[in-house]
């Protein structure tokens, strides 16, 4: 019996540290939003974009957000002003995509 429970324990710790290795720090769309470099144009609160033309995220729709992104990626919108983004959004996971879209849905 000690050592089904040791290995249930080892079990446990180990897919923990998998989730904070992994799936939940993937889940995280404020972290994501910095470190996918959303915050370089878009702003640290996506708020104050560099440039008057970029878009302010904060409380944007999630689907829309989505959709532009997914669009972006795809090629399916493409003028001047994906250029910037196009090469961001292939480091960018569809369930990474949908953290950072539902994160700036919460924004004000």
């Amino acid at each position: 019996m000690k050592y089904v429970n040791k290995l249930v324990l080892a079990a446990l710790i180990g897919s923990g540290s998998l989730l904070v290795n992994g799936t939940a720090l993937a889940l995280d769309g404020a972290t994501l939003y910095k470190t996918k470099t959303c915050v370089a144009c878009h702003g640290a609160e996506a708020k104050a974009p560099v440039l008057p033309s970029y878009p302010k995220l904060a409380g944007q729709n999630a689907a829309y957000t989505l959709q532009q992104m997914k669009d972006i990626k795809s090629g399916a919108r493409n003028n001047g002003q994906t250029a910037a983004m196009k090469p961001v959004m292939h480091l960018v996971s569809d369930e990474e995509m949908q953290a950072i879209a539902d994160w700036l849905q919460t924004l004000k």
